[in-house]
């Protein structure tokens, strides 16, 4: 039953974007479409961007969590600057880490959400929050097929 419960909110999530099954995963903000890669696994979420020496400017990573709870994100071996967006289960941002730098060697800064729970956190190139105007509120949509859950 555990198990039921800890998944739930992560299937529901993931039903919720099959209406849109046909099209390539993507999310929005502001009107602002990325195409996105999941992070639904621990293993995807702790390797996350790293060692990656470029991403596209229309491109994101999205983790997505079973529960709800503050997040802290840190940059070791990501090579590239990155804004991480915090956002609650309704998918509203709670908390901004803006233009977070690269981190090569320890000890390397943390970035966390604050006291502001999160279900999902999304990863686009720094300095894209600024310019789309981000404001705490927003809401995040989320597009197209995710897969399979795991």
């Amino acid at each position: 039953m555990a198990m039921i419960k800890r998944f739930l909110p992560v299937a529901l999530f993931f039903l919720a974007a099959g209406a849109h099954a046909g099209t390539d995963p993507s999310v929005s903000l502001h009107g602002k479409r990325f195409s996105t890669e999941f992070a639904t696994t621990d293993d995807q979420r702790e390797l996350g961007l790293m060692n990656r020496k470029a991403m596209d400017a229309d491109h994101s990573m999205l983790f997505v969590f079973t529960d709800d709870e503050p997040r802290a994100f840190w940059m070791k071996n990501t090579l590239i600057p990155l804004d991480i967006l915090y956002f609650d289960k309704d998918r509203k941002l709670v908390a901004m880490q803006l233009n977070a730098q690269p981190c090569q060697a320890d000890p390397c800064a943390i970035y966390p959400s604050g006291n502001r729970s999160a279900r999902y956190v999304l990863e686009l190139n720094g300095g894209m929050a600024g310019k789309l105007g981000l404001k705490l509120g927003d809401e995040l949509t989320v597009d197209g097929n995710w897969g399979k859950v795991q």
